[in-house]
């Protein structure tokens, strides 16, 4: 017995240097020693600390994430957690491993990222036990809405009043600083006017007057978010998904986005968990260019997981344009994910397609021809301040079905679906793991009337259902929609099976002709390859199986048809955004 506690102390001891290691970054001039003692403290909450193992794959090909809003599916006279449960048992058990539910915190505005309460569930949603009940059966994810908080919330009250906790959790400004390097993801005011006790107070607001960011130099802060996480891993929380990230850390006189004690905060959230909760992962939402994201996994010590925000972009103009270029270009200056972190695919979510993330990758006539695309889709555009002054298209609010539903040439509507489906195809084939839209589940159209109703252009890609009303679609009163939900259902249900889809399995670029966009992957103990192969245009291309050098020793064959190649020479013809996964492999 003696030897466990002394190992579990030396094991404490370990904690605390590396917890010290981060504090000296982000608090150099505080008691680093007393702070790591107080940090590892909040975070162990009686747990049995661990020796890391590090790189460690916690996902493989069958892991799938469903993204939705806890109240997206309703049903009369029932907590929509209740319902959401339901649906999710009945109609996408063993198709989806992993379930985020978009903030279920109280909020005042933003759909839930405005949070009043971290530590409680939306009374109208369900409560904690509901919420543990998903987590039983499925990996939950939730958002940390870590850079700001509700005006309403108790501790912006607090910070009015002089009072704790929350006086001095805010970031006073004088408004006469200037602010012109500062990085924007909007076009509103970036401080917002208060009333407090000691009078007028001008306080920094990145995303809108009612989310006021925090002050991370007060580590008091810092340190609610370690309880707030340990307290979500006791609701059966696994995955935290640390939204606007990049922006946590401001220093005048910077553009105040990915700073290094941004870094460094979430190299101690990384610390922290894998030594109490191994299994827990982060994810990091950084919406902005590529090379910046990808600095969020650090040496594989920052984020388990990063989105790949430049994808759904690339791949929706490849998809209008027949031309795969662009997306080849950016697909080839991506660098392998080590073991223990993986991308994140996804072509739709709750907020749109955002465009910062092109920057370097298309011309701002490319763009300028999505932003038009969208609009004529009947989808919203949303504009942000440049630091040129003006303002620029910061992201597409459009259902990704009526975005698809004809290019940039062809306005026949003719292959709305093949095109829609043709980019799940490619998304759930990519290095890394899928996500999807519950809204693109069923080929949802652009909800009008609730952006009549709310004036907020992210609400035309926020429908809600109601459960019988999808019960009828999964039964046909749509055909269109019907084949698209038991569509993905089949290519979800064949992704799991093939190792050579696993997250972290090698991937090579191919290169067939600007509208073939194909990529090879290899399973890591090498045992099956599959060819990816996927005709991006409207019209017929050909392919030769020869130019993709498969190995005449092996049998052949296409996962999605069905079909036996017995001559490796043959010449393929694909159809309008037909897409081929050619394996060696009868999983």
């Amino acid at each position: 017995m003696l030897d466990v506690v002394e190992a579990i102390s030396e094991l404490e001891l370990e904690l605390r240097s590396r917890v010290s290691e981060h504090l000296s970054v982000i608090y150099p001039n505080q008691d680093i020693d007393s702070l790591a003692a107080d940090f590892v403290s909040e975070m162990a909450m009686g747990r049995v600390i661990q020796k890391p193992i590090p790189h460690r794959n916690h996902w493989d090909q069958g892991d799938v994430i469903l993204i939705t809003y806890g109240n997206t599916i309703k049903c009369e006279n029932e907590l929509p957690l209740i319902t959401l449960d339901r649906f999710l048992d009945k109609y996408l058990k063993g198709y989806i491993t992993c379930i985020h539910i978009l903030p279920f915190f109280p909020f005042s505005s933003d759909d839930g990222f405005s949070v009043i309460d971290y530590s409680s569930v939306n009374q109208s949603l369900g409560d904690w036990e509901h919420i543990e009940s998903i987590s039983k059966k499925y990996k939950l994810m939730s958002d940390v809405v870590i850079n700001h908080i509700s005006s309403r919330s108790r501790w912006f009250e607090n910070y009015k009043n002089g009072d704790d906790p929350g006086k001095d959790y805010f970031i006073e400004v004088n408004p006469d600083v200037n602010f012109e390097k500062v990085v924007r993801p909007r076009n509103s005011s970036l401080l917002t006017e208060v009333r407090t006790r000691d009078g007028s107070k001008h306080v920094w607001s990145t995303f809108s007057s009612d989310q006021i960011d925090l002050n991370f130099k007060n580590p008091k802060v810092l340190k609610e978010f370690i309880r707030i996480i340990s307290d979500y891993l006791n609701h059966g929380i696994s995955i935290f998904r640390m939204d606007a990230v990049p922006f946590l850390w401001k220093e005048h006189g910077t553009s105040c986005i990915n700073l290094s004690q941004t870094h460094e905060i979430v190299k101690l959230f990384h610390t922290l968990i894998e030594y109490y909760f191994p299994s827990a992962l982060l994810i990091c939402e950084n919406n902005v260019p590529s090379r910046e994201n990808l600095a969020y996994f650090g040496n594989a010590n920052e984020a388990h997981i990063i989105y790949n925000f430049s994808f759904p972009p690339l791949l929706v103009h490849a998809l209008l344009s027949g031309d795969c270029n662009h997306l080849k270009t950016w697909m080839m200056s991506l660098p392998p994910a080590q073991s223990g972190t993986a991308y994140l695919n996804f072509i739709a979510s709750h907020d749109g397609i955002g465009l910062r993330p092109l920057d370097g990758l298309l011309s701002d006539d490319e763009i300028q021809k999505l932003v038009a695309k969208t609009e004529d889709s009947g989808g919203k555009v949303t504009y942000r301040k440049s630091r040129e002054g003006y303002d620029k298209p910061y992201e597409l609010n459009v259902t990704l079905y009526d975005l698809l539903q004809n290019s940039f040439e062809d306005k026949s509507n003719s292959y709305g679906v093949d095109r829609f489906l043709c980019a799940h195809s490619i998304m759930l084939a990519l290095e890394g793991i899928p996500a999807i839209y519950i809204q693109s589940m069923f080929g949802a159209h652009n909800d009008i009337k609730r952006f009549e109703h709310t004036k907020r252009n992210r609400s035309i890609n926020r429908h809600i259902w109601d459960e019988s009303e999808l019960e009828e679609v999964i039964n046909g009163s749509n055909l269109i929609q019907q084949k698209i939900f038991m569509e993905i259902r089949r290519l979800l249900a064949i992704r799991r099976k093939q190792t050579a889809f696993h997250p972290n399995a090698t991937q090579y670029t191919l290169h067939l002709g600007d509208s073939i966009f194909a990529f090879w992957r290899q399973s890591i103990s090498r045992d099956q390859s599959i060819f990816c192969i996927s005709n991006i245009s409207s019209k017929c291309q050909s392919v030769n199986l020869r130019d993709i050098n498969l190995i005449n020793t092996d049998e052949w064959h296409d996962l999605i048809s069905g079909r036996i190649y017995t001559n490796i020479n043959e010449l393929l013809k694909l159809q309008p955004y037909q897409v081929l996964w050619i394996s060696n492999s009868a999983l």
